[in-house]
């Protein structure tokens, strides 16, 4: 019976061993789980960011970074920001980026600009920078018109004397955030801008009165609205530059002039071609009508022996046309021969 008892007991002794490993392995495995949260846990619970042990713990399992939640957290609190925990895991989950959203809610909150959560994670999630944007709504941007990116220098606009003026500007605009989401970037405000340019030069009677005024653009660029459905608002445009360029109107005269010269050399060279081929014709129908002479003219001794036969014409009426012959001839060798044009038959 005495063996029987310590059997037993020695049976129950390794059991209680046996729990007590058991025991320290899962508290070992839970410290070793929550220990890297402890830190954590402590700078949350002492900065009163609420955010218990099981939470950081889901963010684990949720594949989200909890030192970024926690310490966003901590820096919203510590701000005066109504954020919760669930928000930014939510935010942080679609690809956001939660530090750089609530660095932008602390400075618009610190330069009252009116800036809600929702409007500055769909900002963020639309791939614009929400603190570059806040920043650039407290401290104003410049920027080049034309841009220096681009490769001109600056914007060619021709008055109506024919003077061209090269001008400059810079443009000092400030970020929207209502119209962030959706609203044109600054190629767009640039784009405006030389376009308003190009037509207020273009307007103006002289070039003179651009240089003597180059604030006319300013305020004639600035009454269009250029910044109308843009991410930002147009506060001045300055004229950095003004100059004058080439004589735009002499040249395109002249390219003018030089065109109508080719153009009535052109017409020149087609009449007197016309004219050589009338002459090439007239020549033609001269030699015809000569052929025709020829061919008349031997015709008349026939007709004067069919005469003779018939007796229309007697002995004494063909010397006298004999003679009136010889005279004509006579006459035509002192008159010298007639001046006309030349006769290429004979070459």
């Amino acid at each position: 019976m005495t063996c029987a008892m310590a059997a037993i007991l020695a049976e129950g002794f390794q059991w209680w061993w046996l729990l007590i490993a058991v025991a320290v392995i899962v508290a070992i495995v839970f410290l070793a789980m929550i220990g890297r949260f402890i830190k954590l846990w402590i700078q949350a619970y002492f900065a009163r960011a609420e955010v218990t042990m099981f939470d950081l713990i889901g963010m684990s399992l949720r594949k989200v970074n909890p030192q970024v939640i926690v310490l966003s957290k901590i820096r919203a609190v510590q701000a005066g920001l109504q954020l919760t925990t669930r928000d930014m895991e939510s935010h942080y989950l679609s690809g956001g980026r939660v530090p750089n959203v609530i660095t932008a809610l602390i400075a618009a909150n610190r330069a009252n600009i009116e800036l809600t959560w929702k409007t500055a994670t769909a900002i963020d999630l639309a791939g614009r920078d929400i603190l570059d944007a806040v920043q650039t709504s407290v401290n104003p941007k410049v920027i080049d018109c034309p841009n220096p990116t681009s490769g001109r220098a600056t914007i060619d606009a021709v008055a109506k004397d024919g003077i061209q003026v090269k001008a400059k500007a810079r443009v000092t605009v400030r970020a929207n955030i209502e119209r962030l989401v959706g609203g044109a970037t600054e190629e767009t405000i640039v784009a405006r801008v030389g376009e308003g340019i190009v037509t207020t030069i273009g307007s103006a009677e002289s070039y003179k009165q651009v240089l003597e005024n180059p604030d006319l653009i300013s305020k004639k660029v600035l009454e269009k609205g250029l910044d109308a459905g843009t991410a930002f608002e147009i506060l001045s445009i300055d004229i950095a530059d003004v100059d004058v360029g080439e004589n735009v109107g002499a040249k395109l005269q002249a390219d003018q002039a030089e065109a109508d010269k080719r153009r009535f050399q052109a017409e020149a060279e087609k009449r007197r071609a016309m004219a050589l081929a009338r002459e090439q014709e007239m020549q033609a129908q001269v030699r015809e009508n000569r052929a025709k002479v020829v061919l008349a003219e031997a015709e008349i001794p026939q007709a004067i022996a069919e005469s003779f036969r018939k007796g229309n014409l007697g002995i004494m009426d063909y010397y006298r046309l004999r003679n009136i012959q010889a005279d004509t001839q006579m006459r035509e060798n002192i008159a010298g021969p007639p001046a006309g044009p030349k006769d290429d038959t004979k070459s």
